[in-house]
């Protein structure tokens, strides 16, 4: 059975930081690019960041860089995503994602897909 299974989510006050994780498992992910995407309340699903499997290439949408890092341990088949300087705007479920395919600075999700884990900023 495949699972994503995210944790790290929380509250927090605004330039603070959190750790996303990923794990997954029931088939092998090591060639799958990963992604991670969030959705806002009352807003559509949107692309943050994802990982290629080789090279550990990572790509971001363009409010979330110099901010978060996305990177990935293959041998732990999990992918992370450090995020720092949290903004209120960054207030949102955060879904993993398997089979992300990248287009320039936005993606297109894949079939595979997580639970979500809840960040919020708050002060």
């Amino acid at each position: 059975q495949v699972r994503l299974v995210e944790s790290g989510g929380g509250l927090v006050q605004p330039g603070e930081s959190l750790r996303l994780s990923c794990v997954a498992s029931g088939r092998s992910w090591n060639r799958v690019t990963m992604g991670w995407f969030r959705q806002a309340a009352g807003k559509d699903r949107e692309f943050v960041a994802a990982v290629t499997w080789n090279a550990n290439i990572p790509y971001y949408e363009n409010s979330v860089k110099g901010r978060f890092t996305v990177s990935r341990d293959n041998a732990k088949n999990t992918m992370y995503l450090q995020m720092n300087s949290l903004r209120p705007e960054d207030t949102a479920v955060y879904y993993c994602n398997a089979g992300t395919t990248v287009l320039g600075s936005t993606a297109r999700p894949g079939d595979y897909w997580g639970q979500g884990t809840q960040v919020t900023v708050s002060s």
